[in-house]
């Protein structure tokens, strides 16, 4: 599931890229989130019974670090590789892992993704834009707490209710920040593609992320999540001919070595949503 939800967050997101030019980053981040809470809503239909009151609000939260995910995600692509945005935004779920890890591979497994992303991004060469770095790395902090918020809900709220919430969240969010600059742009052509992306990245993936998480533990997660960069580096290869390194590539085989790692060591029970435990 985790690994399924990461080949539709990069094809999204490749995709995603050609509209930066028509509506710009924050355009492009706003047409997915209002879809995606469109859509959501219209497929679960939530009701206030399916909340506890700490599950509502934490779905509110879970909404806000989504909104600036996507948001700064979207920001740094204007100006980065897909590949190294993809790596220094893993920085985030590495920390995670890090944090909620045990024995050795607490570090082991990090570790070995660590050192691939640095292979991935090449911070030696100077080449990098500096806005762009911030704006991965400011949705790196975004997505630590995404992945602590997405497991906390996935565990209170039976399917993915909780995500009937969020995404509406987000999407409020993202319209208070970027929306005035980008109703004038809006075409028809360009709502019917958002519609598409909405599906795409964010609804699928999130949906399956959350489920993914009742499955495996945290600091598993996080680390698996070391495969992004190699799946960004590929899609990025195959859809916006970025042709990796022999470097990236070595990145590339460190980064799955780790996620193989994770994913083999990191069960966990599968816990009782609220309403029913």
């Amino acid at each position: 599931m985790a690994v399924a939800s990461m080949l539709c967050v990069q094809t999204g997101l490749a995709v995603a890229v050609g509209l930066i030019d028509d509506i710009g980053a924050e355009g492009a981040a706003w047409l997915r989130l209002i879809w995606a809470a469109v859509l959501m809503l219209l497929i679960v239909r939530p009701r206030p019974s399916a909340f506890t009151a700490s599950a509502f609000w934490t779905c509110v939260a879970l909404g806000v670090v989504t909104a600036g995910v996507t948001m700064l995600f979207m920001a740094a692509l204007s100006r980065i590789p897909l590949g190294t945005a993809s790596a220094l935004e893993f920085l985030g779920p590495l920390g995670v892992a890090v944090a909620h890890g045990k024995g050795s591979s607490r570090v082991l497994w990090p570790g070995l993704a660590a050192a691939g992303v640095l292979l991935l991004t090449e911070p030696w060469t100077g080449d990098v834009d500096f806005l762009g770095v911030v704006y991965a790395l400011g949705a790196a902090l975004c997505w630590a707490g995404y992945i602590l918020l997405t497991q906390r809900v996935g565990d209170e709220v039976a399917g993915i209710k909780g995500l009937a919430v969020s995404m509406p969240v987000a999407a409020i969010v993202c319209t208070a920040i970027a929306g005035p600059s980008v109703f004038g742009q809006l075409t028809p052509q360009l709502l019917v593609i958002g519609v598409g992306l909405a599906i795409l990245l964010p609804v699928i993936p999130f949906a399956l992320e959350m489920s993914a998480l009742r499955h495996l533990t945290t600091a598993a997660f996080g680390t698996l999540m070391a495969l992004e960069p190699a799946i960004a580096m590929l899609v990025g290869l195959a859809m916006l001919h970025q042709v990796p390194d022999s470097t990236a590539v070595i990145g590339i085989c460190l980064v799955v070595a780790a996620g193989v790692g994770a994913a083999r060591t990191g069960a966990r029970d599968t816990p009782i949503p609220a309403e029913v435990g």
